[in-house]
């Protein structure tokens, strides 16, 4: 299972892309694995801010449509266009082009409380 180190990962299965004051939120591979095809992702939080652990859209699979839940606070500045556009591009680059929101961070900090590379690996196992 890929787990890139430069990253920080929630335990609900998010990852974080810390730059600057904003972070780029996906879903891990772990977690795109478990969903299966992901036929559609729907954003309706862009322009509005969210707290750490708040759902701030959801995945729908084949078989199944899962909450996506915010790893850290903030604005929700952006929907990744190219995975509105092609949903299906979370399964094949869920830590690249596979980005689902970007966000102008409330509390940095709060990435600290985040896990790391290696402890999410124990995470999933």
């Amino acid at each position: 299972m890929n787990v890139p180190a430069n990253l920080k990962y929630s335990n609900d299965h998010e990852w974080c892309r810390i730059e600057g004051d904003t972070a780029y939120i996906g879903i891990t591979d772990f977690a795109q694995s478990q969903l299966g095809d992901i036929v559609f992702v729907d954003v309706p939080t862009v322009g509005e801010t969210v707290a750490a652990g708040d759902v701030f859209g959801s995945i729908e699979a084949v078989k199944t449509v899962s909450d996506a839940f915010c790893p850290v606070s903030g604005e929700v500045l952006e929907f990744n266009p190219a995975v509105d556009a092609d949903p299906s591009i979370v399964n094949k680059d869920a830590y690249g082009e596979g980005w689902i929101i970007r966000i102008r961070l409330s509390d940095p900090a709060e990435a600290d409380a985040l896990l790391s590379a290696e402890q999410y690996a124990e995470l999933i196992g």
